[in-house]
């Protein structure tokens, strides 16, 4: 499993560069997202990518693909607490939205190592521990070089290499990775009524929603600020950003394996801390948390307000304070969060599935 990781990442490394034809045409308040110089994006890659996303063959028994855990009309979530493997086994942490990775700073929940989509693609093919796809290195090229379509594919997404070189582990990561950072959400009510220029595109509820959000005395914001509603942001003006984790107190203690970023760090004060994901689409992504053990957005309200459900965590970060709302503010809040609901992500065919 080791070797099948490290001659993929190796590989990775040593293919040429590629010119691009790839066009973000980002929305105000946008910066360009960080691509890594070794795989820069090109409308082929990323068309090649999302048939590789939703193809089942890219599973052990043909049964899952990508989008079994991150499924289109979830905002690229799967519905479910924690994920669920091709042979059924159990994930321990739920599948995070892949909207706007692109300007993601770390992949999951804990992993604050886990920076490339590239690499991070290989986790769900080969992984064990759990099982996701349940792939063998090698074992499922012939199914891909042997189709037609993707024959097609793979030239345009790599012309410059023959048509023996083309279907690799490699290749291919690089072009689901590249599918990836196409998933731009950026046309919600919130961003139509800021950026757009529709007054009435968010309800009057909504706008007091997002006065209570950015209040100091709630700080919602801190952690889930900036364009993409998460402090866990990088760009290309800044890739290298360094991002903080949190423990919520979910819980007075984290046990294995669902420790957090001190599963890396061995840090004793670093167990529970978890990724602040972002809040756009925040709405279809239920349940929340990292455990999936908050199944509605007014529960989180409850969470947070209560100042977390485990007091007593020594490690809980000192913004989870708890405030009081009223009624009427709560369901403000909860109406602000569904003004950053994408609808047009959710329709747009150039993320849905090709083979249907």
């Amino acid at each position: 499993m080791r070797t099948a990781l490290v001659f993929a990442l190796t590989t990775l490394a040593a293919l040429p560069l590629l010119a691009t034809d790839y066009q973000w045409n980002l929305p105000k308040g946008f910066p360009k997202p960080y691509v890594p110089a070794d795989n820069p994006m090109s409308e082929g890659k990323a068309e090649l990518g999302r048939y590789l996303f939703y193809d089942t063959r890219l599973s052990v028994n043909g049964k899952s693909s990508c989008a079994t855990c991150h499924k289109h009309e979830l905002a690229f979530t799967d519905g479910r607490a924690v994920g669920l493997g091709t042979t059924g086994e159990s994930h321990t942490r739920g599948s995070m939205s892949l909207a706007n990775v692109a300007w993601s700073a770390s992949l999951t929940w804990g992993n604050p190592e886990m920076k490339s989509l590239e690499e991070q693609a290989l986790l769900p093919m080969f992984g064990e521990h759990p099982v996701e796809l349940g792939l063998k290195e090698g074992v499922y090229f012939s199914k891909l070089g042997s189709d037609a379509k993707y024959r097609e594919l793979f030239a345009s997404a790599f012309p410059d290499q023959s048509e023996a070189e083309r279907v690799t582990t490699a290749n291919i990561t690089r072009a689901i990775a590249s599918f990836e950072r196409s998933i731009v959400s950026a046309r919600s009510p919130y961003d139509r009524y800021h950026y757009g220029g529709e007054d009435k595109a968010v309800s009057d509820a909504a706008k007091r929603g997002e006065i209570l959000f950015f209040n100091q005395h709630l700080s919602c914001f801190r952690c889930h600020g900036g364009f993409n509603f998460t402090d866990a942001t990088v760009s290309e003006r800044n890739p290298g950003r360094a991002i903080e984790f949190h423990n919520t107190a979910l819980y007075k203690t984290y046990e294995a394996p669902n420790t957090g970023i001190a599963e890396f760090t061995k840090k004793p004060e670093d167990a529970g801390k978890f990724k602040a994901p972002t809040l756009r689409n925040i709405a279809l992504t239920a349940p929340y948390m990292h455990d999936g053990s908050i199944p509605t957005l007014e529960a989180v309200l409850d969470h947070y307000s209560a100042g977390g459900r485990a007091h007593e965590n020594p490690n809980k970060d000192p913004l989870v304070g708890g405030f009081t709302l009223t009624p009427q503010e709560r369901a403000d809040l909860v109406e602000f969060l569904k003004s950053l609901t994408d609808e047009a992500l959710i329709h747009d065919q150039r993320f849905s599935d090709p083979w249907h």
